[in-house]
This record gives C-alpha cells, sequence and structure tokens, in this order.
C-alpha cells in the first residue's frame, strides 16, 4: 500500500458481577474489556510518556508520567504505514493486548506501527498525589482526548512520521465513545475511528440497560426470563418475616446478616441490584472469546445461568437464583456477598492510591457521578428483577462518596454538558464506524443504525460487549466474522478517503 493509516485503538472492561467489590456502576474490577487467551505472556515493556495534567490551562505547568507499550514488528520505519494506538479505559492497561486482538491482525494487515496508551488516573497513571476529590477534577473524558491528541503529535515527532502515517480510532465501551469523540475533536490528527459498543448518549437514569437484560434472556427462553422474575418475588417475600431473613442469608451466602438492614432500604437496594447484576455482567460479555476472569476455563453464559433458572431439580425459583449467585461467587473468588451500602461507601471514599478501590472503582464512579450518569436502575417497567434500586439509589451514592454537591441537580446539569459537547446520537463525524451487538445492554445509548454514509453502523445480532474486538473463535456467529471483515474494509476506505 502506498497510503497507509494510524490506528487508536480503546479498550475497556466489564466481566460478571456478585457484589459492589467485582461490579459497580457497570465496571468490573480491571476495567472494561477482558484479556484475550494469550498462551503465554508478550514480550511488551512499558514506557512512560510526560504528559500535561491540565490542557486548558497554560499556565499550569505541572507534568506526570503516563504509561504506554509499543509493537513495532509490523512496521517498516521511515515507511508510510499506519500506527495503531490502543488506548486503555477505565482499568490498568494490557500488554497482552499489543500482540492478540482483531486490531493486531489489522495491523498485520496494514503494517502498523500499534501503540497503547493507558488512561489517566488508571492503572499505573497516577497523575495526582492521591484520589482525593478535588484532585479528581482532572479526570474527564476531554482531559483524556486531550491526552491523545498530546500522545499523537508527540509520537508523530519521536518517530518521524508524516502526513502520510494517518491516524485511525479504535474503542471499545467507554473509549468506544472516546474513538468518535476524538475523530469530532481532533479531525486533523485523527483519519478515522471504530467506536465499539461505546455510549454516546450519556444519561442519568439509563433504565433500559435491563430492558435489554431481560430482551436476551428471553434469546433461551421466556421460561427463564420468568424464573428470574418470579425468584425475585420471592426474595422479597422471604424478607417480609424473620425466618425467611434467616433463609436468606443461607441461600444467598451473604456477609452480614439482612435481618440486621431489612429497615435500610439502601443496603436492601444493593442486594437486589447485586442479584440483579449476576445476571447483567453474564448478558453483557456472553460467548466474547475474552479470557474468563479467573483465567480458569470460558465464561459464564446466558446459557449457563438460563440452563440453572429453568432446571426444577434444583428447587423453587428462589433456590435457582442462589444457585447462580453461589456460581458468581465462586468463580469470582467471594467467599461471600457483600451488599452493605455504608461498607462500600467508606471503601469508596478512601483516596489513596494503595486503596482497594484505587484499581479503578473509585474513579469510574467519580466519571459517573461527573459527566455521564449511566446508572442501571430498576425503572423499566415490567421489571423482573423488581423496583428496589431506582436512580435515586444511584445519586444518593455520588452524594455519599464525594460530596453533597454532587445531587441530582449537578448531575443532570453535567449529563447534558456532556451531550452538548460530543453531539450524542446526534454526533456530526464522518470516517466513523459504529459497532455493536444485540445482546449487549449497552447498544441502547449507541448508535445501531446508518444515518449516513461517512458514518456507517454495524449492528451484530446475537453478540456482546466488543465481541468483534477479541481473537475470533471457530465458535463465531458468522455475522460476528463478517463484521470484522466490514471494519477491515471501512478501515481501508478510511486510509484513502480524502475526508
Amino acid at each position: 500500500m502506498n497510503c497507509q493509516i494510524v490506528l487508536v485503538f480503546f479498550v475497556t472492561i466489564w466481566n460478571f458481577s456478585n457484589s459492589w467489590r467485582i461490579f459497580h456502576r457497570g465496571r468490573s474490577v480491571g476495567g472494561n474489556i477482558g484479556q484475550p487467551p494469550e498462551t503465554s505472556a508478550p514480550n511488551v515493556p512499558e514506557k512512560w510518556f510526560i504528559q500535561n495534567l491540565d490542557h486548558f490551562n497554560p499556565s499550569d505547568t505541572r507534568t506526570w508520567r503516563q504509561r504506554y507499550f509499543v509493537n513495532d514488528s509490523f512496521f517498516e520505519s521511515n515507511g508510510d504505514g499506519p500506527v495503531f494506538l490502543m488506548i486503555g479505559g477505565e482499568g490498568e492497561a494490557s500488554k497482552e493486548w499489543m500482540t492478540q486482538g482483531a486490531w493486531i491482525a489489522y495491523a498485520q494487515a496494514f503494517g502498523a506501527l500499534c501503540f497503547q496508551l493507558e488512561h489517566r488516573y488508571y492503572g499505573k497513571s497516577h497523575p495526582t498525589e492521591d484520589l482525593g476529590t478535588s484532585n479528581l477534577l482532572y479526570l474527564t473524558s476531554q482531559q483524556a482526548l486531550a491526552d491523545l491528541a498530546n500522545f499523537i503529535t508527540s509520537m508523530n515527532d519521536h518517530y518521524n512520521l508524516t502526513s502520510k502515517n494517518k491516524w485511525i480510532a479504535f474503542g471499545g465501551s467507554y473509549p468506544g465513545s472516546l474513538a468518535a469523540w476524538l475523530r469530532l475533536k481532533y479531525p486533523h490528527l485523527v483519519k478515522g475511528a471504530m467506536s465499539a459498543s461505546g455510549p454516546l448518549l450519556a444519561k442519568v437514569d439509563f433504565q433500559e440497560y435491563f430492558q435489554v437484560v431481560d430482551d436476551s434472556l428471553a434469546t433461551y427462553s421466556d421460561q427463564c426470563v420468568r424464573a428470574v422474575k418470579e425468584g425475585t418475588y420471592e426474595v422479597n417475600t422471604l424478607l417480609r418475616h424473620r425466618i425467611g431473613q434467616l433463609n436468606v442469608n443461607n441461600k444467598f451466602k451473604l456477609c452480614d446478616p439482612v435481618e440486621k438492614s431489612i429497615d435500610n432500604k439502601n443496603d436492601i437496594s444493593n442486594l437486589f441490584e447485586t442479584l440483579a447484576g449476576n445476571f447483567a455482567g453474564v448478558v453483557q460479555y456472553n460467548k466474547d472469546n475474552r479470557l474468563s476472569k479467573n483465567k480458569t476455563g470460558p465464561n459464564i453464559t446466558i446459557d449457563t445461568v438460563c440452563a440453572i433458572m429453568v432446571n426444577d431439580s434444583v428447587g423453587p425459583p428462589v433456590d435457582r437464583l442462589a444457585a447462580v449467585n453461589e456460581l458468581i461467587l465462586r468463580t469470582s473468588n467471594q467467599s461471600c456477598l457483600d451488599y452493605k451500602y455504608d461498607k462500600m461507601v467508606q471503601q469508596m471514599r478512601n483516596v489513596s492510591w494503595d486503596s482497594e478501590v484505587s484499581e479503578g472503582g473509585r474513579q469510574w464512579t467519580y466519571q459517573t457521578c461527573t459527566e455521564f450518569g449511566f446508572f442501571q436502575s430498576s425503572s423499566y417497567r415490567p421489571q423482573i428483577f423488581g423496583d428496589q434500586f431506582p436512580v435515586d439509589f444511584f445519586i444518593q451514592q455520588c452524594v455519599d462518596i464525594f460530596g453533597p454537591e454532587y445531587k441530582s441537580s449537578f448531575l443532570n446539569y453535567a449529563v447534558n454538558r456532556t451531550n452538548m459537547l460530543y453531539g450524542a446520537l446526534d454526533i456530526d463525524v464522518t470516517n466513523v464506524v459504529f459497532v455493536h451487538g444485540s445482546i449487549d445492554p449497552w447498544h441502547a445509548l449507541g448508535i445501531t443504525e446508518t444515518k449516513k454514509k461517512a458514518a456507517p453502523a454495524i449492528y451484530i445480532k446475537g453478540t456482546a460487549h466488543c465481541a468483534n474486538m477479541y481473537p475470533p473463535s471457530k465458535n463465531d456467529l458468522p455475522q460476528l466474522a463478517a463484521a470484522r471483515r466490514q471494519i477491515y474494509h471501512y478501515i481501508e476506505s478510511f486510509i484513502y478517503s480524502n475526508n
């Protein structure tokens, strides 16, 4: 090829959940895209880039070290080849992605120089001395996009890249949004983008999330959906009397006795949201070819949990619900289900980089409370998971964790501002391909139909969150394999486009 491209690839992680320690605000511990099934650790050294703390205040000269990785095995120096940049999302950057995944197949085909840049405040990229709320003011999507622009500009200089070395942004999940927004805000630096599973519409009450979870479970059978609904109803019934409360403790392996929390509305909301999250996380990553969280076997799928829910021999629906919970606990290496609200808030208030929540839980919670919302509430009707975790439950967490100013009026303003900055579902951008799967609940906030030829959409029936980003499998649906080929051709067209 006489004209090639730089690919910017953004990735995040979402896994299945058993408690707020594993899954919180639509994010699992570690970030929102799983690792590819790498058989051995690649020899990819970590590097460090001097980054500005505040890109929008020229008088602020503070800097920090941002981590990145490089793979130059496909690239001919002083040539016209592309440079692919994989930008981490709300989790630690992973060197395994430097040699695996669909983007590496594209890199081989186009002879790309590959970078991965870790997102500020996640992983080892620590811009400030701690995670205090005043320091988190520099954790925004706008600052992250400016990080990318600064990095691209510097790498152009460092590697003597020219205008022939064109950049294209790739992203999955939250960074899928970043990929599209990067093309929107910095079109002179980035030639195109692939946005996978990116929620472009910021929304406080993301009630559609569980509507898609319901629909996705129904792809197995309506009986599965009914059993989940009946099991949830039975939990509600058991919580109304002392003997039933003791049964809930035992059945669901609660870390703390629920009878002491029965009058604590936030504890009960947390419990029901966790039980719903058991299914939501499984649906979100159904059959996506990632390495399972504990690296011991394949991921739990819709087939797995629904087979339990329709199995009468397990017991009544509440026992089947408990059996699913036990499976998730065991797979997540958790001995009990932690649902206590005050314990969660206390952990989330910890500002130390050495804390449990510093791996990303506190940071992602802050971003949802100040930019995106994305609160997966029980507002949707009919709701098979009950009505115990309304949107106010999530807004209260923002107040309790970060302070009284992060109340409903602030959040509504912040979400409206995000949509104003980027255009939400009316984003006016070219050379971006939007990719979503019908099983993935996040597609409800994304572009799933082509609105204009210059920004096509690929909607893959039967696939989950960021499925097109993982290495192919012999078990892949034909439409998933076809989508990967389509994406390749769109990248090729972006290379030669004059737009």
